[in-house]
């Protein structure tokens, strides 16, 4: 279900504002997810075949050392495929040319700033 044009209005000036006031949090958590690591995907996957392969002969030989060192091997694969790609930090002069921060237009204070203003309000009223 899309969102009406006042929920987008309001997510973007949420987006606006965690972009303005929280930029230690945007620059740890947010930036593009690179393309996936083809190379560690295709070399976790071989790995893991070669550790299933030795999990197999440890179990044909009857050699317990075997099979656990294939289990290790194998398991070490999967995890080396799935480990996910490196991302790359947000480029602070994109961020302003997309629009993405900034202070919100018309000189209206932004939405969080309401969100504030409203707590406080609350808050004298209550002590």
């Amino acid at each position: 279900m899309p969102l009406s044009e006042h929920e987008q209005r309001l997510l973007e000036e949420m987006e606006r504002s965690l972009y303005q006031n929280d930029a230690d949090f945007v620059a740890k958590v947010g930036g593009k997810r690179a393309r996936p690591a083809y190379r560690s995907i295709v070399l976790g996957v071989l790995v893991a075949v070669v550790g299933i392969a030795v999990l197999v002969t440890g179990v044909f030989v009857q050699l317990p050392i075997i099979g656990i060192l294939g289990f290790v091997v194998m398991f070490a694969g999967v995890l080396l495929a799935i480990a996910p790609g490196k991302r790359v930090a947000i480029d602070p002069d994109a961020a302003a040319a997309s629009g993405t921060s900034g202070k919100p237009s018309r000189g209206q204070p932004g939405f969080m700033d309401r969100m504030n203003d409203r707590w406080d309000k609350r808050q004298d009223g209550q002590g």
